[in-house]
């Protein structure tokens, strides 16, 4: 390193890149502009020429090899921030799936518990509406009836799983009396309708036939309380129904 000093050779390694890359220019066609670049690095810095020739063979190769760190440091980060950004979209994307995916589930169990819902009503309905095995017209008709024939007659005109709240109202209204009288009201009947004349609806015969009143009774109690067992909720909350 006689020609320059350390200094001077430093200037000059940096100077060869650029000559280099100058060379480079020419061989792509353009000229004028490495001309342009040559003048300028001649008019402050050493050129590759002034570097001894055992010396250029050593700043080609220190200023290639620098130049292919830096291509691979640039793809490196140009690679980590690709794949980030596809990990970011792929968790976006999966956390949208499982969001649609737990909304979709919930939507199916509400349809469900809806679906269950309407059948256990429809279920309940079923059994308010339906008779044991008899209804008021299967009962001859006599001139008079003891507590246990109006009991009897209960027992195949009311759902087997609401007889005994229709039976409590029963007991609590008229101790199975199908001719009380509530003196005070006017109620009459086994369910102490008021006023009696509403049990017409069910049969002209409403004042001596129990099954006419029981008819009645289930029917009132269906459609205001939704079962006897409604009613009986009802009746022990407040003393009448």
């Amino acid at each position: 390193m006689s020609r320059i000093s350390v200094r001077g050779f430093a200037v000059a390694s940096a100077t060869a890149v650029t000559a280099v890359g100058s060379v480079v220019g020419v061989a792509s066609g353009s000229t004028a502009q490495t001309n342009n670049d040559l003048e300028a690095t001649a008019a402050g810095t050493t050129l590759l020429a002034d570097i001894p020739a055992g010396q250029q063979v050593e700043v080609q190769t220190a200023s290639l090899t620098q130049q292919a760190e830096t291509m691979a440091i640039a793809a490196d980060t140009s690679a980590k921030k690709d794949a980030e950004e596809a990990a970011r979209k792929a968790a976006a994307e999966t956390a949208i799936a499982k969001k649609k995916e737990a909304a979709e589930q919930a939507a199916k169990e509400a349809k469900a518990a809806e679906e269950a819902k309407e059948r256990e009503e429809a279920e309940k309905a079923a059994s308010r509406s339906k008779t044991a095995a008899a209804s008021a017209s299967d009962f001859a008709v006599q001139s008079s009836y003891s507590v246990a024939e109006v009991q009897a007659m209960a027992r195949q005109m009311i759902p087997a799983d609401q007889f005994q709240c229709f039976s409590n109202i029963v007991d609590h209204e008229s101790t199975w009396n199908y001719k009380a009288v509530n003196p005070s009201s006017g109620a009459y009947g086994l369910v102490q309708a008021l006023p009696g004349t509403k049990m017409a609806s069910a049969g002209a015969d409403w004042q001596t036939n129990p099954a006419t009143q029981i008819k009645w009774g289930l029917n009132y109690m269906n459609e205001r309380y939704g079962s006897p067992c409604g009613a009986w909720d009802f009746w022990q909350a407040n003393n009448w129904y």
